[in-house]
């Protein structure tokens, strides 16, 4: 009885530690949004005065004023249209890529796959240099289709070793019996491969989009034209050279944050069933 009790004790002591661990690091991860938040509603006067969460007053024209004046209307289409395609084309032809590793035996598959992997090692401003000469002589540089590519060629290679996990661990008798229901390898990859790779894809998904809809540097290589630069461009106009207009720029923050909220919370399902069963399909 004595032991009995004993173990609950602990299990439950262990259990508030855990809980107690999580909440702080969830606080902590939470604190700078709501700061931001905070911020995007008090002026230039009040934002190094008032410490509080809860502003005094709320100045909701701050989101007005962030949009008209940074440009987001432009800006914000193009990065919907850079994130959407790119996201797309990475699903396509890492899943694409992934399954052929996992499921074909072709000559120079185990060195085209490690040199997939390798590539995870390279830095991004470590490659730009021969991208900036390639998209010249294929006169590709300040076009969205040359940023698109190379944004899709950025993300490759985690989700084809993420997708190729997963299709790993794929029961071949599910591949068996689409065969005998007349699919083909391809016709397989459609309606067996990918809806069981659906916790994967959201990983995918969210992480490339998140990618995607932050990335600033390689913009400012490629694109001479400022109409072609993504949102993240807006955001500068706000930081002169001796005064930051924090109000707005938190505005404009809050406004470029949101986007990737709302898909995280849509595919929030999927992406728990990725990261927490991996590569188990159900």
């Amino acid at each position: 009885m004595k032991n009995a009790l004993y173990y609950r004790t602990k299990k439950v002591t262990l259990n508030l530690i855990i809980h107690l661990f999580l909440l702080t690091v969830a606080v902590t991860c939470i604190f700078p949004l709501l700061w931001m938040v905070s911020s995007s509603l008090k002026t230039q006067e009040t934002i190094f005065k008032d410490t509080s969460l809860l502003p005094k007053e709320f100045h909701f024209e701050n989101y007005y004023l962030a949009w008209q004046e940074g440009g987001f209307d432009r800006y914000f289409l193009n990065s919907l249209m850079y994130t959407t395609l790119v996201v797309i084309g990475i699903v396509v032809v890492s899943s694409l890529a992934a399954y052929a590793f996992s499921r074909f035996k072709f000559p120079g598959r185990n060195i085209l796959f490690f040199m997939f992997m390798a590539a995870m090692m390279i830095p991004i401003p470590g490659s730009f240099v021969p991208l900036y000469v390639l998209l010249n002589k294929l006169h590709l540089r300040n076009t969205a289709l040359g940023y698109i590519l190379c944004m899709i060629n950025v993300g490759l290679s985690t989700s084809i070793f993420l997708l190729k996990t997963f299709f790993d661990k794929m029961p071949k008798e599910l591949e068996d019996a689409a065969r005998i229901d007349g699919c083909n390898k391809l016709g397989i990859w459609w309606n067996v491969a990918l809806p069981l790779a659906k916790p994967v894809l959201a990983v995918v998904v969210v992480f490339n989009a998140l990618n995607v809809w932050n990335e600033y540097i390689l913009a400012l290589v490629i694109f001479d034209s400022k109409p072609l630069m993504p949102l993240q461009v807006a955001l500068m106009t706000f930081q002169g050279e001796f005064v930051t207009r924090y109000p707005l720029l938190m505005a404009g923050l809050t406004i470029t944050a949101l986007p990737i909220i709302i898909i995280y919370i849509l595919m929030q399902k999927y992406i728990v069933k990725g990261v927490t069963a991996g590569a188990v399909v159900g």
